[in-house]
């Protein structure tokens, strides 16, 4: 009789084991699964993309928007055949995108799309010119002191407008050759323009292939100025609350 019960707990016990890797199992699938083709989460680990998005950013990209790659996969399973995307997109300029960059041993990189296929495109005294126009600036904030940049609404073709910082308009990347962007390919930038590594360095970042993109980020869902210490009440007071849950433009 014992020896029954026994035996019956012990089946009891090795089916509670054996439901549980396979929650666990499947609870992993759908996080792959929405990490594919949903969304993915990133941060923000340098200034380049200030004032639009700061260190200690948390935001989620939407890997559907311009549909899928090898590079919209985990680890870049080279499953999705390139360079074309499965139900792909071209972004739209002023769209903030993260990408690979393979020149860069395939570290992930977040900037706005400046420049789409066939594009002109050059910087002269700081200025940006699309297609021998130059695009529009007005400046909305002074330097709140010596040696701090200026802001400006920048507004691209098409009509989209963002925040960019300019500390001066003779800085390293501020005069260049023109560039010519080739089919496939788009023009990346950041809004921080006199500190930001972008396309217009062509042996470090340069034209971004499409097959690159890995999604557009939408959600800014938390954010931290990186105060915080060992102590709790540390992390709460770190945490940029007036950030939280805002859509990235």
């Amino acid at each position: 009789m014992n020896s029954d019960k026994a035996s019956a707990q012990g089946r009891r016990s090795s089916g509670g084991i054996g439901e549980f890797v396979k929650t666990l199992i499947y609870a992993g699938l759908i996080a792959i699964g929405v990490r594919t083709v949903a969304f993915e989460a990133f941060n923000i680990p340098s200034g380049s993309m200030i004032p639009s998005l700061l260190i200690g950013d948390y935001l989620f990209v939407t890997k559907f928007s311009y549909g899928y790659s090898r590079y919209s996969l985990p680890f870049g399973m080279p499953l999705i055949p390139g360079p074309d995307r499965l139900f792909g997109s071209t972004p739209n300029r002023g769209d903030v995108v993260v990408f690979k960059n393979l020149k860069d041993d395939g570290k992930d990189y977040i900037k706005r799309v400046v420049g789409l296929p066939g594009d002109r495109l050059q910087m002269r005294a700081g200025r940006l010119y699309i297609n021998g126009a130059m695009v529009e600036r007005r400046q909305v904030g002074e330097p709140s002191a010596p040696g701090r940049p200026s802001e400006y609404v920048e507004t691209l073709p098409g009509g989209f407008s963002h925040l960019i910082w300019e500390f001066s308009d003779n800085g390293m990347l501020d005069n260049t050759p023109e560039y010519l962007v080739p089919a496939g390919h788009l023009f990346m930038m950041g809004d921080n323009r006199d500190q930001s590594q972008d396309s217009r360095v062509l042996d470090a970042v340069g034209y971004v292939p499409l097959e690159n993109v890995i999604g557009r980020a939408r959600i800014l869902f938390f954010s931290t100025d990186g105060s915080s210490g060992l102590m709790p009440w540390t992390w709460f007071t770190a945490i940029r609350y007036d950030r939280l849950l805002q859509i990235i433009r």
